[in-house]
């Protein structure tokens, strides 16, 4: 198995909940260890109300119980906290820590679909989008701002009814731009596509025209770390809602 490029070695698989996205990774898995080391961080919404994450998904990857694959294998769940996207600002610091301590790839499987989504580009150096039938649009994620991002489409769930409208639906939509990604057609239950999409993965060029798109979302994020690591943050937060400060002094307070 070749070993990617450093310039994409943090790939982003996003896509909406329930399209198969822990299944496709755990293929990936399968086929891209033992000859890589592959760390996968899982984000897990954090519950506004509790604070707590579900945390859970090593449960749903079988290649963990392939001992000759295992310790290639590195995961971790990492919550979304304060994040006000569903991509937390230390998964960042998490696969620049893993790619210095000898991991070949750092795979990140998000939350699910939508405008939070995009924050992905702000960490990841490529971006899987994953796409499937039954979802009453098929090209959701073009309307997400999505597909302007995405260096790869994965239409997954290929042995279900649809799949080949969602992908006929995709490149009629993609054929006005000039570098449009790839799409792949995978089944995680029937093996169908994996091979491709593996080698894909190790092989996959930046799109020229997502450049732009990402770097926005790289400024986006730093200035919300800004914001959240301000030592006065917490404390003004607490006053927005309990003594009704606002938001145009919040934000003076914080600027100053």
């Amino acid at each position: 198995m070749k070993v990617p490029d450093s310039s994409g070695n943090i790939i982003a698989i996003t896509g909406p909940p329930g399209i198969g996205k822990s299944c496709l990774v755990d293929g990936l898995l399968q086929r891209l260890t033992p000859a890589l080391k592959v760390a996968v961080l899982a984000v897990d919404p954090t519950s506004p109300l509790s604070g707590g994450a579900l945390l859970g998904d090593r449960i749903r990857l079988s290649v963990l119980d392939d001992k000759t694959k295992s310790d290639s294998i590195y995961v971790r769940s990492v919550a979304t906290r304060s994040s006000s996207g569903s991509m937390p600002s230390i998964v960042q610091g998490l696969a620049s820590h893993l790619l210095a301590n000898a991991f070949d790839m750092v795979l990140i499987e998000t939350v699910g679909a939508g405008q939070s989504e995009m924050r992905c580009a702000a960490v990841a150096n490529r971006i899987i989008v994953v796409e499937g039938p039954a979802r009453g649009d098929s090209v959701q994620a073009e309307k997400a701002g999505l597909l302007e991002l995405a260096d790869l489409i994965v239409v997954n769930k290929a042995d279900l009814e649809g799949a080949d409208r969602v992908i006929n639906d995709l490149t009629i939509s993609l054929t006005i731009n000039e570098d449009a990604p790839p799409i792949v057609k995978t089944s995680a239950i029937t093996g169908e596509g994996l091979d491709e999409l593996a080698e894909k993965v190790t092989n996959l060029e930046e799109r020229t025209s997502s450049r732009r798109a990402r770097c926005r979302q790289k400024l986006l994020m730093a200035h919300e770390n800004i914001l959240i690591e301000n030592p006065l943050f917490e404390g003004i937060l607490d006053r927005m809602s309990q003594e009704g400060l606002e938001l145009v002094d919040a934000l003076r307070e914080l600027s100053e």
